[in-house]
């Protein structure tokens, strides 16, 4: 009888544990039904109403410095869904997956450190509740991924032709960096700009190939990204093949080097006898990149709450004499005012585009540093600039120190033998920057030590999107680090210590043998 109840609660139990696991794993249907709309609405109210307002109307105090703008969610008009192309609405899924991840780029936090699974759905039967749409229509079906083609060259080959077929290039780029051809707006005149194919990690609808065959046959609602979802005949739209051809040609162009890593922050210089000739010199193939992330500068007035351009990659090669750095980043817009076809792109105002490096003039011998933002009155930094001209003016580099914000005055460019050059091609802007490594102005310039750790800054203005002056983006102090070379001694110690092991070996080895004896 004890023998028969122990199998019984054993068997309980594993029913239990099953039972668990079930749960866990279970279709997030039916999480989705067991939303709570009351406590949804409590959580809303203490996490979210800051930018959608205390209705869901996207009127909160701090939805004017969003771009784009929070959702409004008694419209119930969602741009990213994976619902099929027929259905409206999105699918409860779609809501607490854009809640539990947020969305790159915009205001919208990720909320899954912070909220509960069953949280999150609480707030999803909420923000449903507060439109009709959802009412009238049970959680739609997914769309039909059963069709998906299987990544190759022949498909990616396809796809590329796919996406020039349906011109997809005009607002994303022949190389997919968003270098559009037309000036881009929602439904609500919002200006948006397209997604840089080649940076996956800032999609917002999420990045597997699912993902982005559903924004290529759902569209993207309120924008000018249409479905392209039809049949093979339909003029302007991609069969089902297509669209699983175009996803993996969009997926082939990731850059993983425009990618930031943790922990990364130093520019690695190269030495190099001979510096490149310009920007686009093969031998920067040979030098290391760092990628910075660029955000918004909001320190200063007049702050800046709207950044096109969020990212820029460094190189670096020295000699005994000068010191090279190649700046890359990427750019949906050749700013340059007055040409035409820039200016018609361009949102409002139109300026060159620009870009700045900024070094302390005395390195520091602690931790101690200047004041990112141009230093201070006990901190004076150096500033080369580059910037890409207008149609009368040719693009200028030029060199300044500052000891605050708006106290500058002209560095010695010549002293310091300091040029540049810039190129601009297929959504990428490429600038070379070249100095002395030591001048004879010690008060005025940084003077760059090879094995030594230098602050160094970055700053960046998109013309085209209504930057200048101190609307632009930056990033706080990095380093830069011009690697010695390899000398003889980092091949022979190693070498001699294995000698002076081998040879102790042989005489302890005759010792034990003389001592047997």
């Amino acid at each position: 009888m004890s023998l028969f109840k122990n199998v019984r609660y054993t068997g309980l139990a594993v029913w239990g544990i099953l039972f668990a696991i079930a749960i866990t794993y279970a279709a997030p249907e039916a999480f989705a039904a067991a939303g709570d709309a009351k406590k949804g609405e409590a959580i809303y109210q203490k996490r979210c109403w800051w930018c959608h307002g205390k209705k869901g109307g996207a009127d909160g105090p701090a939805a004017p410095f969003l771009i784009p703008p929070p959702r409004d969610f008694t419209l119930g008009m969602y741009k990213y869904k994976t619902s099929d192309p027929k259905a409206e609405i999105p699918r409860d899924e779609d809501l607490f997956r854009e809640i539990t991840n947020g969305m790159p780029g915009t205001g919208m936090p990720a909320w899954n450190d912070i909220l509960k699974d069953q949280d999150r759905w609480d707030v999803v039967a909420y923000i449903k509740s507060l439109t009709d749409l959802f009412g009238k229509t049970p959680n739609p079906a997914q769309i039909d991924v059963s069709k998906k083609i299987k990544s190759s060259a022949d498909s990616i080959a396809k796809g590329k032709q796919a996406f020039q077929t349906a011109k997809c290039y005009e607002c994303h780029g022949q190389l997919g960096k968003g270098d559009l051809t037309k000036k881009l707006k929602e439904d609500s005149g919002i200006r948006v700009w397209p997604r840089n194919l080649t940076k996956p990690w800032t999609f917002r609808g999420g990045y597997t190939a699912e993902d982005i065959y559903a924004r290529v046959s759902n569209g993207i609602p309120n924008t000018p990204m249409p479905s392209f979802a039809a049949d093979a005949t339909s003029s302007g739209k991609l069969s089902v093949e297509d669209r699983w051809h175009v996803v993996n040609y969009v997926m082939s162009l990731a850059e993983p080097t425009s990618q930031v890593k943790d922990g990364e922050n130093v520019v690695k210089g190269l030495k190099r006898d001979a510096m490149p000739k310009d920007e686009n010199d093969a031998a920067w193939g040979e030098a290391q990149s760092t990628a910075f992330f660029m955000v918004p500068q909001i320190v200063q007035k007049d702050r800046f709450f709207t950044p096109a351009n969020d990212l820029v990659k460094v190189k670096a090669f020295y000699n005994e004499n000068e010191i090279a750095l190649l700046l890359e980043w990427d750019d949906r817009t050749k700013s340059i005012p007055g040409d035409p076809t820039a200016e018609l792109i361009a949102w409002d105002t139109i300026a060159p585009d620009m870009i700045a490096v900024q070094t302390p003039v005395v390195l520091p011998s602690g931790s101690e540093k200047p004041y990112f933002g141009h230093g201070d009155g006990s901190h004076t930094v150096s500033m080369m600039a580059w910037n890409s001209g207008t149609t009368a003016a040719p693009a200028v580099g030029s060199m300044m120190l500052y000891t605050g914000t708006g106290k500058r005055t002209p560095g010695d460019a010549a002293a310091a033998g300091f040029t540049s050059s810039g190129s601009y091609k297929d959504g990428t802007w490429k600038v070379m920057m070249k100095r002395k490594l030591v001048t004879a102005n010690k008060d005025k310039e940084t003077q760059i030590e090879a094995g030594r750790f230098i602050p160094i800054a970055f700053a960046n203005w998109d013309g085209s999107n209504g930057e200048g002056g101190s609307k632009h983006t930056m990033t706080s102090w990095n380093w830069l680090f011009l690697q010695p070379p390899t000398g003889k001694e980092v091949y022979l110690v190693p070498l001699l210590v294995l000698i002076l092991l081998a040879g102790g070996q042989l005489l302890a080895a005759k010792f034990l043998e003389k001592n047997r004896k």
